[in-house]
């Protein structure tokens, strides 16, 4: 699934991400819209995950929903 689709189907998927990080706040995921850099940084400042892993946690979030 790409960017796009998951920006728009954010609402929807949104459960899902919440289910996965459930350390990281309804207010993350509200501004975070889809924008998987955003989230990114987010998991990296929650979970003090280097980039390359928070960036590999949302890659494989994605590859899910195909």
């Amino acid at each position: 699934m790409n960017k796009d689709i998951i920006a728009g189907n954010w609402k929807q998927l949104k459960g899902k991400a919440q289910a996965k990080w459930g350390d990281l706040t309804d207010d993350v995921f509200d501004v975070a819209e889809g924008n998987s850099e955003y989230l990114s940084g987010k998991l990296q400042e929650k979970y003090g995950w280097q980039r390359e892993r928070a960036d590999k946690e949302v890659s494989d979030f994605r590859n899910t929903l195909n």
